[in-house]
């Protein structure tokens, strides 16, 4: 049979004809199921409004520049404080120099293959990453019971430590293991252990949203309160605000009620701009012999934000115990991504290894950090010459590259809404991307959003809110 003949079966095929009538009848769907979109019928409601709000917002006031980006139209830009990087004068993605140093070093090394990692990752990073964050002259480290895990990002450290300890929980003890997150973590990290398989997670609250303070009375309540062997996921340490007698203060209520630590760093070294006082909750638990989980990430600290180099630092009470927890965590990685990408674990591992880059980058992580503290108190000073009400001088008494600005649920949609100002739903800005091309407009929108007689009337307390 030759190729016409052939076509012309398949073309009468009744299977064909009945694809094309099909295909012929199909309508236009209505609008209103665009809006909710494919899935829409099987999306959280929470979710789904945030994608489509949050759509409506940028597309009814933007136009496509030539680069292909957007832009708001009739305003600065669009400031959207909810992302995470750290970012220079122009808004864009700080980059390191030290990076940018580093990748040409590591492109003109003819030893270098791009065979596969180990599933645990890259030996060299994971050494060294866990030895930044404990110390050199950690115990945990001199007595070989502290290792790491190559992750995919800190997220990817979360989520491979959260699986664990569902698994050894879920033999181990006869009731629920409760999980506790901080507030302003709550949206990102809940569903993580979830997904894990916790049922019973809690929020806690180290912040006092009214006094514009560190809660820790209400935090220690909290701990107190904790049924025993509950998990406490503590991020940021270093941005928390808590003073190290404040934290052994923790420590001592997390030991005695036996309460499992789970750090979670982000960016050790831009709170003080000091790699060693940023590390020092962390290292205080290892100290007074915790065994606990760290997870890590190099994303702002590096700006290796594409790279997703993240390590889960475990530490254990012996050698042996560590072995066998890495050895349930290779299992777990081989079913999640199998083995990490190479190039920012190399970049950082040449980094920590080479004293001369190393105090390059340290300069880098200090200019950073007085960066970020010097558009805190600019932000402070703007809001006091508008005469905006209230105190703001704990923009300044945090540390790190997100604060509170304290502002009620109200004020936060009005500068969504009218400023496209897109702040965290908690009224945390990420004080990165604020910079002298956008702090007055940031400045005299905050001062409307809370002189504003409609966003007084209509405010809702936080308490409310939660």
């Amino acid at each position: 049979m030759d190729l016409q003949s052939s076509w012309g079966v398949i073309k009468n095929h009744p299977l064909l004809t009945h694809l094309e009538t099909a295909a012929n009848n199909l309508s236009p769907r209505p609008d209103h199921e665009l809006q909710n979109g494919l899935f829409g019928a099987v999306m959280p409601p929470q979710i789904q409004l945030c994608f489509s709000h949050r759509l409506r917002a940028e597309h009814q006031h933007q136009e496509v520049r030539g680069d292909g980006r957007r832009r708001l139209l009739g305003t600065p830009g669009l400031i959207e404080n909810s992302k995470q990087h750290c970012q220079t004068e122009m808004g864009k993605a700080w980059v390191c120099p030290t990076v940018r140093q580093t990748l040409l070093q590591i492109a003109h090394d003819p030893t270098l293959d791009h065979e596969y990692l180990p599933v645990l990752g890259f030996p060299e990073f994971t050494r060294a990453a866990t030895e930044l964050a404990l110390g050199r002259e950690s115990r945990a480290v001199i007595e070989n019971r502290a290792g790491g895990v190559h992750t995919v990002g800190g997220t990817g450290a979360v989520r491979i430590g959260a699986e664990f300890l569902w698994r050894w929980y879920n033999t181990s003890s006869p009731s629920p293991i409760a999980v506790y997150i901080a507030f302003p973590q709550w949206d990102s990290l809940r569903c993580i252990f979830q997904d894990a398989g916790f049922t019973e997670i809690r929020p806690y609250h180290y912040w006092d949203t009214v006094r514009l303070a560190v809660a820790i009375e209400e935090f220690l309540e909290v701990l107190e309160s904790a049924p025993d062997c509950s998990i406490v996921v503590l991020h940021a340490p270093e941005e928390t605000g808590l003073t190290p007698k404040q934290w052994e203060e923790v420590a001592r209520v997390m030991g005695r009620k036996r309460l499992f630590p789970f750090f979670d760093v982000p960016a050790q070294g831009l709170a003080s701009g000091d790699l060693d006082r940023d590390a020092w909750a962390l290292r205080h638990f290892v100290a007074q012999g915790f065994e606990l989980f760290c997870a890590q990430s190099f994303s702002k600290t590096f700006g290796l934000y594409d790279e997703r180099v993240g390590n889960l630092i475990v530490v254990a009470r012996d050698n042996e115990t560590l072995v066998g927890i890495r050895s349930q965590l290779q299992k777990q990685v081989m079913g999640t991504w199998a083995t990490p990408a190479s190039l920012g674990a190399r970049v950082i591992t040449t980094v920590l290894n080479n004293p001369a880059l190393l105090n390059k980058w340290k300069q880098s992580l200090r200019m950073l950090a007085e960066k970020i503290m010097l558009i805190r108190e600019k932000l402070k000073q703007k809001l006091r010459i508008l005469g905006t009400p209230g105190c703001w001088d704990h923009l300044t008494a945090q540390s790190g590259t997100r604060s509170f600005t304290g502002l009620l649920p109200s004020q936060v949609a009005f500068l969504e809404k009218h400023k496209h100002i897109y702040l965290l739903a908690n009224g945390q800005v990420s004080v990165c991307s604020i910079n002298s091309h956008n702090l007055d407009y940031v400045a005299q929108s905050i001062n409307e959003a809370v002189s504003s007689t409609a966003g007084r009337a209509q405010g809702l307390s936080w308490a409310e809110m939660e």
